[in-house]
């Protein structure tokens, strides 16, 4: 439940799991803390059952406000995580996606585990296999680390990790992150969930994130698969449309 009082917002959940606040306040400090990085609002009190944050005065977006977010979302994924999966610093325990987990890879994972495809099958997809037989395909596919699935390598980023249109937030002074589910994952899977959902000037962000930090060759291709974890997780929140299009994109790369 989030309340506003007076200049403060309080996102109060009662009988939230351990670590539930504690992670999104260490994500919202990981995520502005990165260098010239697109700023994340400030915890101003964390605790067990609450996170209490300012209360933002929003407006339209503007073209010119998409690409100084997308130049500066550039600059908060290079500022990069020291492996995929890796918490935000400051946590050590898992985290969470809306009000479902989203577990963290621990340190060193063995060198089969330790790229992108491997993390993403077993951590994002996997928990969700046994109800489609598409997403276990997927993931098979991952595992071997196949590189028409996988792409090219790329280090990992920074990512907020649950990058909709909604937890971005237009200020007077330019886009503001929200609600993140923070960890050491692949850039484009947030530049993928900002095209789940529709973000004004989409297209202007992507073109000056582009120029900033160049994208992997192929990643347009990719965009679907990096939308199938954020499609599960809402098909087991909300069932419904999001079932079958979380089917559809798991046999199109099964």
């Amino acid at each position: 439940m989030t309340r506003p009082v007076g200049d403060t917002f309080v996102k109060r959940r009662a009988g939230a799991p351990p670590g539930f606040t504690e992670v999104e306040a260490a994500g919202l400090r990981w995520l502005a803390a990165a260098p010239g990085g697109v700023p994340a609002v400030r915890p101003l009190e964390v605790a067990a059952d609450r996170i209490v944050l300012p209360r933002l005065a929003t407006v339209g977006a503007t073209a010119a406000a998409a690409e100084e977010f997308g130049r500066r979302l550039a600059a908060t994924h290079r500022a990069g995580a020291p492996w995929f999966g890796a918490p935000p610093a400051g946590h050590d325990g898992d985290g969470f996606i809306a009000e479902l987990p989203l577990p963290h890879q621990v340190p060193e994972p063995a060198p089969e585990d330790a790229g992108w495809g491997p993390f993403y099958a077993r951590l994002r997809l996997l928990p969700f296999a046994a109800a489609s037989p598409a997403v276990a395909a997927v993931c098979e596919r991952l595992l071997a680390g196949d590189p028409e699935l996988v792409g090219p390598v790329d280090p990992p980023s920074r990512i907020h990790g649950d990058l909709w249109s909604g937890n971005v937030l237009w200020t007077s002074s330019g886009a503001v992150l929200i609600d993140p589910a923070a960890h050491g994952g692949h850039r484009e899977t947030d530049l993928a969930m900002l095209a789940l959902f529709g973000l004004p000037h989409l297209d202007r962000v992507l073109a000056a994130y582009d120029e900033s930090h160049p994208l992997p060759e192929g990643w347009q291709s990719r965009v679907p698969l990096h939308q199938l974890h954020p499609l599960l997780v809402h098909a087991r929140l909300f069932g419904g449309s999001y079932v079958a299009e979380a089917d559809r994109v798991a046999r199109r790369y099964g």
